[in-house]
């Protein structure tokens, strides 16, 4: 009998509710991690009471959301739905099968993964899914993955929900590493099982959108609690903020300790622990927030890609999954090749090697709605014909590349497209 590979063992488990593993976990995350983080729950409806099956779902702002997400419920347990990928690194794979964690892949259609979810809530256990696909980006929402409203009119059980306020401060996207503050998790019920009956797939989403929209920086700048930001609170900040909104400039923006400025033109800002730009002097052009500030790059690229003529072109390294050995350390995928990445209104083509043969593909725009990013903003990743592929940049170029296949896909008619109500 051949070996089989770690994907083979992955999709071979039949998933069911965890077991008392899960509350002792729970018990750490109760008494170590909340304390740590500074977590505040408000819990509506009273969910450690609520029995039966039902469906969960949150906001997704940071890589901590299972537990921020976990303690309102316990001692009741949840299966969660997690990043296909994630389940073939080292560190994570043995937490992922002790909690009975349900893999997918993300935006793409993946029935192994809606099977296990039916048979979990069918065998009376508790799902928890982050709709949007992965942790937020920006510090705000992302609209909902195509096919969750779907997935809830088809199981017709209770959903609660929760939204997360301070997650992305204590681990922003740009840069992993924690800024204990305040994080506060509110819970509630979202839909009846009667609700939902009288719903299209489209509603339920619509409705979902607006129920978990939550904006951190927006939030903070009322709120104004205090994160350990340190001295180098703004490192690597410009992955994100890579337009300068005074010269007008692209990827001319740069980091030092807990400043960000243009090389250029100098315009500028000071972050703060609460997470305020404070500008250097009355001649600098800042946005009220770093929310507002990305936002403002999405309509940039949003009219860049309005012309039909429009072409991102880059240097890649290509990374993929090893067949029958897990990824150790902060490893994502292994190189195996390197080629160019062109993104142009037809979709995403990648010319180059692949364990030193040639190889290309090519996504439509419209079966492209975004990518997925494992850790930071230096690498981000997709599926080609069921297969996981990374990609690594010789430059600073992963969020333009995400804004400007997201409004590809949107301009083209693709399903995913931008949020229906005024943020």
């Amino acid at each position: 009998m051949s070996k089989k590979t770690v994907a083979e063992k992955i999709h071979a488990r039949k998933i069911t509710p965890p077991n008392f593993i899960y509350n002792i976990l729970g018990w750490v995350w109760k008494t170590f991690i909340a304390k740590k983080y500074n977590v505040h729950c408000t819990d509506k409806v009273g969910m450690s009471h609520v029995e039966g099956p039902y469906i969960f779902i949150s906001n997704h702002a940071s890589r901590l959301d299972y537990i921020f997400t976990g303690i309102p419920v316990l001692p009741k347990r949840m299966n969660y739905v997690a990043g296909y990928n994630e389940f073939h690194r080292s560190h994570l794979s043995l937490v992922f099968n002790l909690l009975h964690v349900i893999p997918k892949k993300n935006f793409v259609p993946d029935i192994y993964t809606i099977k296990e979810i039916l048979r979990v809530l069918k065998a009376g256990g508790r799902i928890c899914i982050f709709p949007e696909g992965m942790s937020s980006i920006s510090g705000a929402n992302q609209p909902v993955a195509v096919g969750t409203g779907k997935l809830i009119k088809k199981a017709g059980l209770p959903v609660y929900y929760s939204v997360i306020r301070g997650g992305y401060l204590t681990s922003p996207k740009y840069n992993l590493r924690d800024r204990c503050g305040r994080v506060e998790v509110e819970v509630d019920q979202l839909f009846t099982p009667e609700d939902i009956a009288g719903m299209t797939p489209a509603e339920i989403e619509s409705v979902i959108n607006k129920a978990i929209y939550h904006d951190d920086y927006a939030w903070n700048k009322k709120q104004q609690h205090h994160y350990d930001i340190g001295d180098n609170g703004a490192e690597d900040l410009e992955t994100l903020l890579f337009w300068c909104p005074k010269c007008g400039r692209q990827h001319t923006m740069a980091t030092e300790g807990n400043r960000i400025y243009c090389t250029e033109c100098g315009n500028g800002a000071t972050l703060t622990d609460t997470y305020e730009l404070v500008p250097f002097d009355d001649t600098c052009v800042i946005p009220e927030t770093q929310t507002a500030w990305f936002n403002m790059e999405r309509e940039l690229i949003k009219g860049e890609v309005a012309d039909e003529a429009f072409v991102l072109t880059e240097e890649v390294e290509l990374g993929m999954l090893p067949d029958y050995k897990f990824l150790s350390g902060d490893a994502t995928s292994e190189i195996v090749g390197k080629g160019t990445l062109t993104l142009d209104r037809s979709g995403l083509t990648y010319e180059g090697t692949r364990g030193g043969q040639p190889w290309q593909f090519h996504i439509d725009s419209r079966q492209l709605p975004t990518y997925g990013m494992c850790t930071d903003v230096s690498r981000f990743y997709t599926f080609v014909d069921g297969q996981f592929v990374e990609f690594y940049p010789e430059h600073k170029v992963v969020e333009k590349f995400f804004l400007a296949t997201e409004e590809i896909h949107r301009i083209n008619g693709g399903q995913w497209q931008d949020f229906e109500f005024e943020k």
